[in-house]
């Protein structure tokens, strides 16, 4: 990204840099293109993972089994996870994690049933009824990634609204693990067991995402695999681009990339906080965003001395740092709360914490973020696990037009017209004047035949 004079940098600190915004009025346009962003590398990826869907088109299993081979180092004949597996990996467990999964459960459950939407019937008229009807698709598959982690907190946030949403059919993904005898990490089994699950594949990347657009059909190897309605869950920057390019097959609820977190503060919040805060999404991936929006140069100092010291501590501090000094991370600093809030609103976080004095006023001004977090004891971590919201939310500034995961991605609306021959016959005469105002005649015969001597 290339910097205007307008926005000059500089490295007090040797992990994150700044981005000054003060001194002049920007436009929302000005103010996306100023802000860090990490580059975009799904083209790169698009011809590698369109062999891949082709290859699964193609050969189903056999492709699977191969790319498991290319991958994974796992050698497989058939990728279903066997339901013994499932019962065994719930059953050892650790009683603390289980426990914690049964909190996150519960809470996301709450939310979850409380998100289901009404049907609505209008009377648009004496006889005439048009219905909104909410139903739920067929059947999702649900894919939850591999990699630096594991996610079985991702197996709740995808499952539980799509539970809620009152789908039928559910089939989870997650890559196969060599250490695990080719089966999914097995705290990812367990949560699916405990989920009530049974259809769990050992596939991951673009390969699973081609898997459940457009199943497998059921060879030697084992049984079918069953196309979706709906594919969901985060996934690296291959399984993003397949869900771009068999979008319009199946629904996709994003095409996630790397976690982000902006936190909007000033000179009320705690530095500590701040720095902690900032340091549990770069500790995802390399390529996470962290960003600091302040109108505070002070609490900019402090929050850089704080993670000197706080991302020399963690565990991944390689990790953090490469995260911190990327392109994507900065400390922006603004005029004032009304600029941090502008800023805030062009960026469209995934994740925004306010800790500013009247946080909650302050959140009700943001327009544009994938999740808020209110305050100092609302962090984003709260909101990977246990809050009860979703954590698989909108990236890369599209939260700007997408929301987070919830039951309605599972659902669809349905119209429902209802008219009486009395009720038609009010409005007969404008349908025949509107078709052929558009040149399509048949559209009003298809009416005033039905009134016709």
């Amino acid at each position: 990204m290339t910097l205007s004079a307008d926005a000059r940098t500089d490295q007090p600190f040797p992990s994150l840099r700044t981005i000054d915004l003060r001194g002049k009025v920007h436009t929302p346009a000005q103010l996306k293109t100023l802000m860090p962003r990490a580059e975009t590398t799904t083209d790169v990826a698009s011809d590698t993972v369109a062999a891949i869907i082709s290859d699964v088109r193609t050969r189903g299993f056999a492709a699977l089994a191969e790319l498991a081979e290319k991958f994974d180092g796992v050698h497989q004949t058939h990728p279903l996870v066997p339901r013994d597996a499932l019962v065994s990996a719930l059953e050892n467990l650790d009683p603390a994690v289980r426990e914690g999964l049964e909190e996150s459960i519960r809470r996301a459950r709450v939310f979850a049933q409380a998100q289901r939407p009404s049907d609505v019937e209008v009377a648009i008229a004496d006889g005439a009824t048009v219905t909104h009807r909410w139903v739920p698709v067929n059947r999702v598959g649900l894919y939850v990634p591999g990699g630096l982690a594991v996610y079985p907190s991702s197996v709740v946030m995808n499952v539980v609204p799509a539970q809620a949403a009152g789908v039928a059919s559910l089939a989870l993904a997650s890559p196969p693990q060599k250490e695990f005898g080719g089966l999914p990490h097995p705290t990812i089994l367990a949560a699916a067991e405990l989920l009530g699950i049974e259809e769990v594949y050992a596939v991951g990347g673009a390969q699973a995402i081609a898997a459940f657009a457009y199943g497998i059909p059921a060879a030697e190897a084992g049984p079918a695999l069953e196309p979706v309605d709906v594919v969901t869950g985060p996934g690296n920057v291959f399984v993003a681009t397949a869900k771009r390019l068999v979008k319009g097959v199946v629904g996709i609820d994003a095409e996630a990339g790397p976690t982000e977190i902006a936190v909007l503060a000033d000179a009320s919040a705690e530095p500590k906080l701040v720095a902690a805060d900032l340091i549990s999404q770069a500790e995802h991936d390399p390529n996470a965003a962290s960003v600091l929006v302040t109108d505070s140069e002070e609490l900019a100092r402090a929050v850089r001395a704080e993670l000197d010291s706080q991302v020399s501590a963690t565990k991944h501090t390689e990790r953090v740092r490469t995260a911190l000094s990327g392109a994507q991370s900065a400390v922006v600093l603004v005029d004032g709360l009304d600029a941090g809030i502008a800023v805030c609103n062009a960026y469209g976080a995934e994740h925004l914490e306010i800790q500013t004095a009247n946080a909650r006023d302050t959140a009700g001004r943001i327009t544009s973020a994938g999740a808020i977090f209110v305050g100092n004891y609302s962090p984003v971590s709260l909101g990977d696990y246990c809050s009860g919201s979703n954590h698989v939310l909108p990236t890369a500034g599209t939260a700007a037009f997408s929301s987070g995961l919830n039951v309605t991605t599972f659902m669809r609306a349905i119209q429902v017209i209802d008219y009486s021959r009395d009720a038609l016959d009010e409005v007969s005469r404008h349908v025949v004047a509107l078709s052929r105002a558009e040149d399509l005649p048949a559209h009003g015969d298809a009416v005033s035949i039905r009134f016709a001597g």
